[in-house]
């Protein structure tokens, strides 16, 4: 057995609607799946051209979660002590980083050039932590 792919992640937000706006709004992603499961709402955004790798964006709660584990969740992430990753790449991190703080994104990292690239970090109204990379071709 070979695994290939990955093909989903997931992140905690704290109001999915919210999210929707912050994610395909503010960052250009697609909606890739928005379905009433019944018992959660199973909600993907997905990069532009890029379908088959997707980011959930899951509320803390049943079926995952009982609801005093989901409490403690929503609290860590209300913190920023919880809050996910994401890690992106552009073509050009200063005119993305631009482009973010015109849409009124919060900037926690300002761009800087590293030894791998150019990046800058953001934050989700979740306190989930995202990085934008300009990468460098690998030697």
């Amino acid at each position: 057995m070979t695994m290939n792919a990955i093909s989903r992640s997931q992140i905690y937000v704290l109001d999915q609607d919210a999210a929707l706006d912050f994610y395909v709004n503010k960052l250009g992603m697609e909606v890739n799946t928005d379905q009433d499961l019944g018992f959660m709402r199973w909600l993907t955004v997905n990069l532009p051209g890029d379908p088959e790798r997707e980011i959930l964006l899951e509320k803390p709660g049943p079926p995952a979660l009982d609801p005093a584990t989901a409490e403690q969740v929503r609290d860590l992430l209300t913190k920023g002590a919880l809050g996910g990753y994401l890690f992106m790449t552009t073509d050009d991190a200063r005119k993305t980083h631009e482009d973010l703080v015109a849409k009124g994104v919060e900037i926690t990292d300002e761009p800087t050039e590293r030894p791998y690239g150019i990046d800058f970090g953001i934050r989700d109204p979740f306190g989930n932590r995202i990085r934008i990379g300009q990468m460098f071709p690998r030697a």
